[in-house]
């Protein structure tokens, strides 16, 4: 089967883990358990542990090949013999995304506490002994205050501009710039997941519609039965050009013309590995007790059709969530207690004894 030629990647959050009410005259260290979700005990381990022990939300890869994880105690960087928390001087936020832009400095995205921007050439010269002033000699903090849209800043994109993209926050190296109703967008709550290569936006929004705009007018796709796609939390092009995203209602295909729903498995993440397989994270059933998520492969062979051929990689409680395909072929995904690297023959889980050797 030959896909017309659909340049799209996108990614939408899901809801939060946590609704959190506002609170008056709590200990900081109650907020940050009632945050995380661990225990007073697995937090203190998690604070002090030289791996990835809480929540991780999304894995990316550095220039230099290190492994950047995303987790709600902190930003880790494995460099391939070990993890470092490249974030331990800053207390509290539960982070989300990482990345590291085109100039090779550092992005940090939280779910409370906004935005921070570590200057990489900068502090390269202070890690050397030159005397740089204030925030240059360690981490910028944006917030609202700063003209970010607001504190929970869960996803982070760079377009072809260089601009950098927070939710509905588009930073210009300069200022923010924030979007919303006012400006024509269909709402408040939108994301930024991609810039295609014909310069088209792809946006989501949170329990809402996916949306594209062209330059002109915002599109909301919809399937045969003129139902929107709600809720999106991520999306692929494939080698072939066809459009591969998860909703609420499993994973679908879309080659530019007609979607396919090819499975009934949730797809938090999606990634296509060197080989042409795509692989997803995410729950195999609705969500209540018991509910079983999975990493999961298609096989390139079999992906267009009827019934492609899946193998389950790894099944839980726990959660799977973000996934990554590194340099080496070797599959990382996050869960909601550390991260996991499948080499194609073993799952190693560093949060174990001979995981952290």
């Amino acid at each position: 089967m030959k896909c017309v030629h659909v340049y799209a990647l996108f990614l939408v959050f899901v809801v939060h883990t946590s609704c959190r009410q506002k609170q008056t005259n709590v200990p900081q260290d109650n907020i940050r358990h009632h945050r995380t979700g661990l225990s007073e005990s697995q937090l203190k381990e998690a604070a002090t542990s030289k791996v990835p022990m809480s929540m991780v939300r999304n894995v990316r890869q550095a220039k230099n090949g290190d492994i950047l994880v995303a987790s709600y105690i902190g930003v880790y960087r494995y460099d391939g013999k070990s993890f470092t928390n490249i974030t331990s001087t800053i207390q509290w936020p539960t982070f989300w995304d990482v990345l590291e832009d085109r100039n090779g400095n550092l992005w940090f995205a939280s779910q409370d506490s906004g935005v921070y921007f570590y200057n990489a050439r900068l502090n390269d010269k202070f890690a050397q002994g030159k005397s740089l002033p204030g925030a240059q000699a360690g981490f910028q903090h944006f917030t609202i205050k700063d003209g970010l849209a607001g504190n929970s800043a869960l996803h982070i994109y760079e377009d072809r501009a260089g601009n950098i993209w927070f939710g509905a926050s588009r930073y210009d190296g300069k200022s923010f710039r924030n979007f919303t109703t006012k400006d024509g967008f269909p709402s408040n709550s939108i994301r930024l997941l991609l810039e295609d290569k014909t310069g088209r936006l792809w946006f989501g929004a949170q329990g809402e519609n996916m949306f594209v705009y062209d330059g002109k007018t915002f599109t909301v796709l919809k399937n045969k039965d003129g139902k929107a796609f709600k809720n999106v939390w991520s999306i692929i092009e494939d080698k072939k050009g066809c459009i591969w995203f998860g909703d609420n209602n499993g994973l679908w295909r879309y080659n530019g013309k007609t979607f396919t729903k090819v499975s009934q498995k949730g797809a938090y993440a999606i990634i296509e590995d060197k080989k042409g397989n795509i692989w997803t994270t995410g729950a195999d059933e609705p969500p209540g007790a018991g509910q079983v998520w999975s990493v999961s492969r298609y096989d390139a062979k079999s992906l267009y059709s009827k019934k492609p051929t899946v193998t389950e990689i790894k099944s839980g409680p726990p959660a799977f969530l973000g996934l990554l395909e590194a340099n080496d072929g070797s599959i990382w995904f996050g869960s909601l207690n550390g991260v996991y690297r499948y080499d194609g023959k073993t799952i190693t889980d560093f949060k174990s004894a001979a995981g952290q050797k």
